[in-house]
């Protein structure tokens, strides 16, 4: 009998040894599947008139479409997480905007593009769009107007993450705002201090003469190793006319890629 209780002893050890190893390795040894998502949106000029062919683009992926003729676009299987939204057409001004995109579900979007003024000129050139581009930066640069952090200087500071860059100027106060899930860092104005849900100063974030949402995680730009250069202005004086605007006095840091979006 003693050896009978014995055997059903390390047979009931043996079982509860295999399931907590069982439990383990599903908690902490198995990949975690990665969950995905929808963005299902609409595009439309300032009389809700659907716009067709306006482009749609994630900052950081390839994924860039285009809406149709009832101004929708729909993109598929995202990765779940946060993202920056572009949306541009010809003879618009571009917008942007922050999306979460959820698990196994649809975010629904709507944006309303403004009428750009238009300007006809004949241009010929020979240089590459990258160049072309950069001469506006390098005209401002050269009046001495705001200050810049050029290329080669990006390169040369060997950063990782944007907010590196924007720590290296005494005008913006890099600020964290652990609010969120994730900490978020904003660019505020360093006349001003504090954080964004306090009533600070946010600094309006452009990129590639795109408008980003105020205050904007810098977290969300590209990695400095893709950026051609940076333009500060501290205040409302000094911000050049095609960069200045509504509420916009807390300062503007424009942001240029090398390839542009």
């Amino acid at each position: 009998m003693q050896l009978l209780s014995l055997r059903r002893l390390a047979i009931t050890t043996s079982a509860i040894a295999l399931a907590a190893s069982t439990a383990l390795a599903q908690t902490s040894g198995a990949p975690t599947a990665k969950q995905y998502g929808t963005i299902d949106g609409f595009v439309s000029d300032t009389s809700l008139t659907p716009l067709h062919a306006a482009f749609v683009s994630i900052l950081g992926t390839s994924i860039r479409i285009g809406t149709g003729p009832n101004g929708r676009f729909r993109i598929t299987h995202i990765p779940a997480g946060e993202y920056l939204v572009i949306v541009k057409r010809v003879g618009y001004r571009p917008t942007s905007g922050v999306v979460e995109v959820p698990a196994s579900d649809t975010v629904r979007l709507s944006y309303t593009l403004q009428t750009a003024p238009v300007e006809l000129s004949a241009v010929v050139t020979t240089e590459k769009v990258q160049s072309d581009r950069m001469k506006g930066f390098q005209a401002r640069k050269a009046l001495g107007v705001g200050h810049f952090m050029t290329q080669d200087e990006i390169q040369a500071r060997n950063s990782v993450y944007p907010t590196e860059l924007f720590r290296a100027f005494q005008e913006i106060n890099v600020s964290p705002n652990r609010q969120s899930v994730n900490t978020e860092y904003y660019a505020l104005s360093a006349r001003e201090g504090g954080n964004p849900s306090v009533g600070a100063c946010p600094m309006q974030v452009v990129l590639d003469e795109v408008p980003l949402p105020t205050p904007f995680n810098l977290d969300l730009l590209p990695p400095p190793r893709d950026l051609a250069g940076i333009e500060v202005y501290a205040g409302a004086a000094t911000i050049p006319e095609q960069f200045n605007g509504y509420n916009r006095g807390c300062g503007v840091i424009v942001v240029w890629t090398k390839d542009g979006y």
